[in-house]
């Protein structure tokens, strides 16, 4: 288990890390002000959670079940949350109307939430 979510937080990592330069490079002539920064919220989430999930496989309170639900919930609540933003922001370059994917932010970030919201419940009913 400890591969798997390493492995899944380097790749969250590595395109966080893409993203964020093609945003402050690439983007930085074709977007506004804010939605730059909506993008770059995007990144930030997406590395926070990253980080997240190193320090998920390294810890030792946790079992394999809630490890594994934490994993799928980052996985989609990036996807949904980062995603979502990248998609709205980039709405200009695109030419495609994203608003239909708008809803699907707060869904995102209401399955990081409960992520995090796992390992504090499961922390503080370890055994000592």
């Amino acid at each position: 288990m400890e591969r798997k979510i390493t492995s899944v937080a380097a790749l969250m990592g590595i395109t966080a890390i893409i993203l964020g330069a093609f945003g402050a490079h690439a983007l930085k002539k074709h977007l506004s002000i804010e939605q730059l920064a909506s993008f770059e919220t995007g990144v930030k989430y997406q590395m926070y959670h990253a980080l997240f999930l190193l320090f998920l496989g390294m810890n030792t309170l946790l079992n394999e079940k809630a490890k594994q639900t934490i994993l799928r919930l980052v996985i989609f609540g990036v996807i949904f949350f980062s995603g979502s933003i990248y998609l709205l922001a980039t709405r200009p370059i695109s030419g495609v109307d994203f608003k239909f994917v708008g809803p699907i932010t707060p869904i995102g970030g209401a399955l990081l939430i409960v992520a995090w919201g796992i390992l504090f419940y499961n922390s503080v009913k370890a055994k000592r």
